[in-house]
């Protein structure tokens, strides 16, 4: 029995000096090399902001044409895309019935107007009534507007252009039978020149007013901005997107065509009462108006803080709490960071 006491002793023992003469390996401290991040200084947000949004050139003015009476096309003389001088014939109505009826009316005028004669001379003399004197003046007046409605349809049964442009809609043909009031041609009038519409919604649109100073890009053109100023803007929304309507005249360019795509810039004053901005991509951890940026400390150690946020402009975004004029915070590599960690700050491009 002493025997296995001193057995059972001797092993604890070893187990004992072992345990004390061995220890576990120690965890490896963090490293402390210094993070590469980009940094900014935070700064006053400015007191104006960039609207960016895309359209489409369009002539300033583009009329739709038809005929004012119904009929058979007789002759249309020009293609889409042909330019056309003021006073052009641009297109016209077989005019056989028009000329047969303008024929017609002007007979009816003329007996119209002997008759009223005979019947006057007849009052004179005391041989007819007021009365019968005044249906022949009614049947004269009849017979006079008549022609003049006549002459109009043979007048109007030819389509002349209003001033120098493009034919950019051709809906007709020759031996076509339209009705009176269908849009036949569509003519852009290019001495009015070219604008750029673009659909804005009205929080935009409410900031922009004609006379204002923007810049148009139009990749078919030039990758240079055309100075361009706002000239129009829609008095109601669409119905059918809810959004305004906003035209920016553009100079004179023998390349612009309408239905290029371009994109306007048109700087608008800020209607926010928030002092601060920052990149956009400063920011994590995004929740309902708040967010966690890095704030930089004098040692380059990063520490964690939670701002109160805006709206984002351009691409910043507004800081309403949380953050003051002149703290340094990480702008790129926010991923690679956790609270505490040393950095070496690069400053980022303003």
């Amino acid at each position: 029995m002493r025997l296995g006491r001193t057995i059972i002793s001797i092993s604890v023992g070893l187990v004992l000096l072992s345990g004390c003469g061995v220890s576990e390996p120690e965890a490896k401290p963090q490293s402390t090399d210094a993070i590469p991040v980009a940094v900014s200084i935070v700064q006053p947000a400015s007191e104006n902001e960039l609207i960016v949004s895309a359209g489409t050139v369009r002539l300033r003015r583009e009329t739709s044409l038809g005929f004012t009476t119904g009929g058979q096309v007789a002759s249309v003389r020009f293609e889409e895309g042909d330019r056309v001088k003021r006073g052009a014939v641009l297109a016209a109505l077989d005019n056989s019935n028009v000329a047969a009826d303008l024929g017609a009316a002007r007979a009816e005028r003329d007996r119209a107007e002997s008759e009223f004669g005979r019947i006057e001379k007849l009052f004179k003399d005391g041989w007819v009534t007021k009365a019968r004197l005044e249906q022949s003046e009614a049947a004269l007046r009849a017979a006079r507007a008549k022609v003049q409605s006549t002459e109009f349809a043979s007048r109007t049964a030819s389509i002349i252009a209003p001033g120098n442009g493009i034919i950019l809609t051709r809906n007709i043909d020759a031996g076509q039978i339209v009705a009176a009031g269908t849009t036949a041609l569509v003519i852009g009038e290019v001495d009015k020149g070219f604008v750029l519409r673009v659909p804005m919604t009205d929080a935009d649109a409410a900031r922009v007013n004609p006379g204002m100073r923007a810049k148009v890009f139009v990749s078919a053109i030039s990758d240079l901005p055309i100075d361009a100023v706002v000239s129009e803007k829609d008095a109601r929304a669409d119905e059918r997107t809810g959004t305004f309507e906003v035209s920016f005249l553009l100079p004179g360019n023998d390349r612009l065509r309408s239905g290029q795509l371009g994109k306007v810039e048109v700087e608008v004053s800020r209607n926010s009462s928030a002092s601060l901005a920052i990149p956009a991509n400063a920011i994590f951890g995004i929740r309902t108006g708040e967010g966690l940026v890095f704030v930089v400390d004098s040692k380059n150690r990063v520490r964690q803080r939670n701002v109160s946020i805006g709206e984002l402009t351009d691409r910043n975004l507004e800081i309403l709490t949380g953050l003051k004029e002149g703290d340094v915070i990480v702008t790129r590599g926010v991923e690679k960071l956790r609270d505490g960690d040393l950095i070496k700050p690069i400053r980022a491009a303003e």
